[in-house]
């Protein structure tokens, strides 16, 4: 089985991706934790995404698209996952749509996941705490979910349609 978590920042996909992960015993894919570890190892893609990360703006499609590929690559991935944080629009969904068609891994179920706003921004100000995490300032969450209310609510918020068309693709 292949699943997609949708919600914004700290709406908890990465616990409801703990207990799916439980209860599936399928790879749980974090773009957060891909994105983290690629910053921590230095590589290519993990230094462009950090000048991004660090003013608050999501990293491109061209980034995330190929750390997701190179973790779909995997053998660990061969009877299922759990992604989430990707996709975050339309052109993306269409980008993992082709991804996956190509690795022949086609998405079974996409959950979305909402949270009430300042919710959220409790949620990562504890989080960044704890964690120490420089991405995680108030004004870096505000700026994120003012761009997830712009671009990603597009995937849930759309005419029948293209919510068929979503739909059937995801």
């Amino acid at each position: 089985m292949r699943i997609v978590l949708l919600g914004a920042p700290g709406s908890g996909k990465g616990t409801q991706a703990a207990l799916l992960v439980e209860e599936l015993n399928l790879p749980h894919i974090s773009t957060g934790e891909l994105l983290r570890s690629a910053v921590k190892a230095g590589t290519d893609l993990g230094l462009q995404a950090k000048v991004v990360m660090d003013r608050g703006e999501l990293v491109s499609d061209e980034i995330m698209l190929g750390l997701i590929e190179e973790r779909l690559s995997r053998a660990d991935v061969a009877q299922g996952f759990i992604l989430d944080g990707y996709p975050r629009n339309i052109v993306q969904a269409e980008a993992l749509d082709r991804l996956l068609e190509r690795l022949e891994q086609p998405v079974d179920e996409a959950l979305q996941i909402d949270v009430d706003v300042e919710m959220v921004i409790a949620r990562i100000a504890k989080r960044a705490a704890q964690e120490d995490r420089s991405d995680d300032t108030e004004e870096t969450v505000r700026k994120r979910m003012d761009v997830y209310a712009a671009q990603t609510l597009s995937l849930i918020h759309i005419s029948e349609p293209t919510r068929q068309y979503c739909q059937s693709r995801m």
